[in-house]
């Protein structure tokens, strides 16, 4: 009964190491996946967050960058006179202290006046840009970047959230 237990572990050890060895040439390293939420939809399409990373402390005495990313999905300046969406082309969001919206929903501007940035607002980029730099409050924040189309309707699976805290 020992010897069969012996070879069963060996074997199943064996079995694991060797699974672990490829042969394959190594491919560049993708930005990790938010552990919050990350969505991932249209043969592979997805977006996420080049800076700040899920889980940064950020000094609240400095503009804090954000960057945003996209891989299979284009990403494209709204056309002025958009009346429907193009196929497969989008812009990005960043919601403030806010969740990812649900495919098709309109992904709300912030109203007239109101401070760019703040809790439950949701920065349009119709102009294509990846990137903005704001002032944030000290506390613990969450952010959403989601790609809207033309009409600025939530594309589906392509929104992430991450958690930042600023001192």
């Amino acid at each position: 009964m020992c010897n069969r237990l012996c070879v069963t572990a060996v074997v199943l050890a064996f079995g694991l190491a060797s699974a672990g060895c490829r042969s394959e040439t190594p491919q560049q390293e993708a930005p990790a996946a938010s552990a919050t939420e990350s969505h991932e939809g249209h043969s592979g399409a997805r977006v996420y967050f080049v800076e700040p990373k899920d889980g940064a402390t950020l000094s609240s005495k400095a503009l804090t960058k954000f960057v945003f990313g996209s891989d299979n999905y284009e990403i494209s300046p709204v056309p002025a006179d958009a009346k429907e969406a193009r196929p497969n082309m989008g812009h990005f969001h960043l919601g403030v202290d806010s969740d990812c919206l649900p495919a098709g929903t309109t992904i709300p501007k912030a109203e007239a006046g109101a401070t760019p940035g703040t809790a439950g607002s949701w920065i349009h980029f119709g102009t294509g840009s990846n990137n903005i730099e704001m002032a944030l409050t000290p506390g613990p924040h969450r952010f959403s970047v989601e790609v809207g189309d033309d009409l600025h309707r939530a594309v589906e699976g392509l929104c992430q959230t991450i958690n930042v805290t600023v001192e």
